[in-house]
């Protein structure tokens, strides 16, 4: 099993530096507002489609039985309401095939959600649902259920996000809590491509040509929240990837907690 000990003194590292890096960001907040550029997202005063649901969906390329739920993931990636996400994960690949999306990091973030719900819950194809309830990943029903049964905790907690860049800077802004007492949240930032194609040639997929949408490669801590309105600001250059990309950003309470806020890049 990965051990996680020296990746998670890592993250708390990297957590202490974007806390330090969204300060920053807060305070050349107050001096400047940049104006969003209409090409690639929405400035202050535009809208931005909040979204009402989060599916993340734990994949493997070694796994017979994934590849119905990464079918079943592309009606879902299609639609503006629900953000869905594949996290492609490590743990089959001694099987024969070396999956080539795979992450040793997504693998923790399940094996993480597990140990937050306490019911140690580790499968494929696994699909989380707005961090908080899990249900087998090609099971469209039960992910029906999954929804419908966290919408409310969901709505109830969810805090309005938004989320564009300038022609040099990515922005995000999250609103103040809705109801306190607050946790305190992560904010993640999750480059994801958009479509893969993969042909397996070893392994139990042997043979097949497997489509994934929305697949997070690296899932980055840019800031925490502790319900107060906040604003941060980080220079695009270094999130920005080549490719047929799109951008989220998450906000959960905890690193593993219920999700109370989501958003995509200009949209």
């Amino acid at each position: 099993m990965h051990d996680g000990r020296k990746t998670r003194r890592g993250w708390r590292f990297a957590l202490t530096q974007v806390m330090l890096l969204g300060f920053a960001a807060n305070a050349f907040a107050q001096q400047a507002t940049p104006t969003a550029d209409p090409e690639t997202g929405l400035g202050p005063n535009g809208e931005q489609l909040q979204v009402s649901a989060v599916i993340e969906m734990f994949t493997s390329q070694g796994c017979s039985s994934c590849p119905p739920a990464d079918q079943l993931l592309e009606g879902y990636a299609k639609r503006r309401d629900v953000m869905a996400l594949s996290f492609p994960v490590d743990y089959w690949d001694y099987l024969g095939w070396t999956d080539t999306l795979a992450s040793a990091k997504n693998s923790e973030r399940q094996r993480a959600y597990a140990k937050s719900r306490g019911d140690g819950a580790v499968y494929t194809p696994q699909a989380v649902i707005n961090g908080s309830a899990h249900t087998v990943g090609s099971d469209r029903t039960q992910i029906e259920r999954q929804i419908a049964k966290t919408s409310m905790a969901f709505a109830e907690k969810r805090v309005p996000m938004r989320f564009w860049r300038t022609s040099s800077m990515i922005v995000v802004e999250v609103a103040s809590a809705n109801t306190p007492p607050v946790k305190e949240a992560t904010i993640w930032l999750a480059p994801v491509d958009e479509v893969v194609e993969v042909a397996v040639r070893r392994g139990e997929n042997h043979g097949k040509k497997l489509k994934y949408y929305n697949v997070v490669h690296e899932l980055m801590p840019i800031g925490v929240w502790n319900g107060k309105a906040m604003r941060i600001q980080l220079s695009a250059q270094p999130f920005l990837k080549p490719g047929n990309m799109r951008y989220a950003v998450l906000m959960q309470e905890g690193t593993s907690g219920p999700i109370i806020g989501a958003a995509w890049l200009g949209l």
